[in-house]
């Protein structure tokens, strides 16, 4: 795998946040990147090297996730308070316009939201393992995890590995656990109020106005996620207008994570997009 530099590495102050950016390339396709719940920039990593050169790629944490921080008021971080950094990022990165949103997992949500909120700014959303509601399997593991004590940090890693990572390789799932062994205290409670709040909250087509996007809509579901039920995926699709679903073959809810063969089909949608 190739490296690829940062063209800028900067931390933007948005309200009460403090939130890490990074901007690679200078050309093609503004592309921006959104994070699951409790993934860093690091989850492009395959992406940014297989792609920067070509196009130019936004990278930001939010709050509880990397170094992304909160510097005062509620631990919790809304739904409207992600859209409004995700608005913050793309005017300090210059990408008002035309521009290419692809999300992972919790990170489709802020994205259709930003996308129904402000239907001519995004050209095209990839939306990698979303559906409307948490599953069965969701609400389980989340509620298996919130349960733990909070000292067994492993325990819990291992509880969302089993649960649906059990197809990463042993590099990712070692990340995760090193990850919930140096998550403060706060952090950790946050990440596990935000699943409740998952599991308690209405079908995304409640909280959202599908029918307001205007982008080009590419859905992205392994054909083995355990997380995100297939008949669900395509309802979402459906209630998208003119969105386009790809059943992904062989992998589960971590997509590319799982195997980087899945980048080609990134590669595939850029290569159709106009710029």
């Amino acid at each position: 795998m190739k490296k690829s530099s940062s063209q800028a590495k900067e931390i933007l102050k948005v309200g009460r946040f403090l939130i890490p950016y990074r901007i690679y390339g200078d050309k093609g396709l503004q592309i921006v990147c959104i994070n699951g719940v409790q993934q860093s920039m690091a989850m492009w990593q395959s992406f940014i090297a297989r792609f920067s050169d070509e196009h130019r790629i936004v990278l930001f944490d939010f709050p509880n996730q990397g170094k992304g921080k909160i510097v005062s008021g509620d631990k919790q971080v809304s739904l409207p308070e992600q859209v409004d950094i995700l608005k913050a990022i793309l005017h300090k990165a210059g990408a008002d316009n035309d521009v290419i949103l692809c999300a992972a997992s919790w990170g489709g949500v802020v994205a259709v939201d930003f996308a129904a909120k402000y239907p001519t700014r995004i050209k095209v959303l990839v939306l990698a393992s979303l559906g409307t509601r948490p599953n069965k399997k969701m609400v389980e593991t989340i509620k298996k995890g919130a349960s733990i004590n909070m000292n067994n940090r492993e325990q819990m890693a291992e509880v969302l590995i089993k649960s649906f990572g059990e197809d990463l390789p042993a590099r990712f799932k070692q990340r995760i656990v090193s990850q919930f062994r140096a998550m403060e205290e706060e952090n950790l409670r946050s990440f596990y109020e935000h699943g409740l709040f998952v599991i308690s909250s209405k079908n995304l087509s409640e909280l959202v106005d599908l029918k307001r996007i205007k982008a080009r809509t590419i859905l992205l579901n392994g054909e083995k996620d355990k997380i995100i039920d297939m008949a669900d995926a395509r309802f979402l699709a459906a209630q998208i207008p003119g969105c386009e679903m790809i059943v992904v073959k062989g992998v589960g809810h971590f997509l590319h994570l799982e195997d980087e063969k899945v980048l080609g089909i990134y590669e595939n949608i850029l290569a159709s997009i106009n710029n």
